[in-house]
Order: C-alpha cells, then structure tokens, then sequence
C-alpha cells in the first residue's frame, strides 16, 4: 500500500490551518491524478447525517506554492491529513499553517 493510503483519516472536523490530502474518496470529481492538496482557509457547516462538508483554502502545487482558491465540497470521512514532516516537504515551511497568502487591503479616504 502507498504511503497516501496509510495516512490516517481526519478523525476531527478540519479546521483552517489544515493541510489535506484530497483524493477520490472524499468527492469522485477529485479522482485519479485530479487529486490534490489544499490547504484549509474556512470550514462551512456541516450537512446533517451525510458527514459531507464545504472547505474553502487554497490548492497547493508540489512546491507548497498556492495556486487557486477553491471551495469543494466532501465527505469528512474520506479527508487525509498530511503528516508534519510531510507537511514541511509540500510546503517548504515547519509551521503547522504552511505558506501564507496574504490579502493586502488598501482603504482610500
């Protein structure tokens, strides 16, 4: 079995700050080489009795850059949550949050 199989399934509700292994088992869309890791900015509310979820963050490429903001939508049961000292190879970074993408906001008078 690959390493991705044997990482352990979030067993909590994500939470922002997440780093998450997104395959096809948490939504069919994210099958095959369409998997892809994410990064947790917020988490909707949960649907009752599906253990589906909304998550907002950010799609991560192989250098732990952010490319995309998305919203997916999957099922809690199926989410994987990448080890620390994984985490610090995706991201290039030993903080639990990873790379920061900052939004500037510029108020005029």
């Amino acid at each position: 079995m690959p390493p991705a199989e044997r990482r352990p399934l979030v067993a909590v509700r994500p939470q922002p700050g997440d780093l998450l292994r997104v395959d096809g088992r948490a939504s069919v869309q994210f099958g095959g080489d369409r998997a892809l890791t994410f990064r947790v900015v917020s988490v909707g509310p949960e649907m009752p009795h599906t253990d589906w979820i909304w998550l907002t963050g950010y799609v991560l490429n192989r250098r732990g850059t952010a490319t995309v903001k998305r919203e997916i939508f999957v099922q809690t049961t199926f989410l994987r949550r990448i080890a620390q000292a994984t985490a610090r190879q995706v991201t290039g970074q030993g903080g639990p949050a990873g790379p920061c993408v900052t939004h500037h906001v510029v108020r005029t008078q």
